[in-house]
């Protein structure tokens, strides 16, 4: 069994991990991690685990886990892992933004769609963005054939869950209901990640990637649309989504336009393509908070320990 542990345990994500890990058949979670809530049980701060667990809130790691999920949030990632009160032989999972940009570090970025490959060596990882990860998973077949070519342009709509579980001018109920609003346009953190696995996958590549992030008045989930001037067929750019996801099990290629509903609670992510005077327009959908975070982190850990990429996500969409 593979001992986990979690520090940052009271979040959102931090929720749903804990969740699935409760669940998956080769994993025993070993210590969740909240100095707010020490002592306290998991479900104080995640109601929803009242009577499926009696583990509490510890206000230290312990040493003997074998892999770590970081869930403190962006900042708070490097100052814990430079801290060294770590397990040594860890391995470790990141959520937050720290370690996502290349730099003097030796986390790899954990897109599986991307690097499932390096992904099965690394120890440590950098679990992608929520928005990164819909918007990437839209565009990397077209650059895996060298096809990003003209200015890509990116609408997408986020659920409140994707600021965080401390309510905020932007995301408490009474201002976010029956409402939508822009943030952050042109410049979002996101696109850096963006743009550097599509440089990764797309030698040269230099397009402007135009992002306007939205707020949507729902809690869940992630509806992006990118769009770009291609002379390729939609038939034909379909088919190549279709090769390029064909191993990938969490990624469906979808013939109908996809909604928010269809994918939230999964690690699901379904895509969508067509043609509009001269423009190829790819729309995705995910959850923010599995396929764009704590599933996706399962996700990778599976891979680590050479398990099935699925064990424990086979998560099924909530019926309406």
């Amino acid at each position: 069994m593979i001992k986990a542990g979690i520090i940052g345990g009271a979040g959102y994500t931090a929720g749903e991990l804990i969740r699935i890990l409760l669940l998956h058949p080769e994993v025993e979670l070993l210590s969740v991690v909240s100095r707010s809530h020490s002592g306290e049980f998991l479900y104080t701060a995640h109601p929803d685990l009242e009577g499926d667990t009696n583990l509490k809130f510890d206000s230290e790691l312990s040493q003997h886990a074998d892999v770590v999920f970081l869930c403190s949030g962006h900042g708070k990632s490097k100052a814990i892992v430079e801290g060294n009160i770590l397990p040594e032989s860890a391995k470790i999972i990141d959520l937050s933004s720290d370690y996502r940009i290349k730099g003097e570090h030796d986390f790899m970025y954990g897109l599986p769609e991307l690097n499932r490959d390096v992904i099965k060596t690394a120890s440590y990882i950098a679990n992608p963005g929520c928005f990164a990860t819909c918007i990437q998973l839209c565009l990397l077949p077209l650059a895996s054939k060298n096809l990003l070519n003209k200015p890509v342009h990116v609408s997408a709509i986020t659920g409140s869950t994707g600021a965080g579980q401390n309510p905020t001018d932007t995301t408490h109920f009474s201002w976010r209901n029956n409402n939508a609003s822009i943030y952050k346009p042109l410049k979002h953190q996101h696109l850096g990640e963006i743009k550097q696995s599509l440089e990764q996958i797309q030698e040269g590549f230099q397009q402007p990637v135009h992002f306007i992030p939205m707020r949507g008045a729902f809690t869940r989930g992630i509806l992006a649309t990118c769009y770009l001037e291609l002379d390729e067929s939609a038939d034909t750019i379909k088919k190549l989504f279709k090769e390029y996801y064909a191993g990938h099990p969490f990624v469906t290629v979808s013939d109908s336009s996809p909604d928010v509903k269809r994918v939230v609670s999964t690690n699901k992510a379904l895509i969508h393509v067509q043609k509009e005077d001269g423009q190829i327009l790819i729309s995705g959908v995910i959850d923010n908070l599995l396929k764009g975070a704590s599933g996706q982190a399962v996700q990778n850990m599976n891979l680590m320990f050479g398990l099935d990429e699925t064990l424990g996500l086979n998560l099924k969409a909530i019926a309406f």
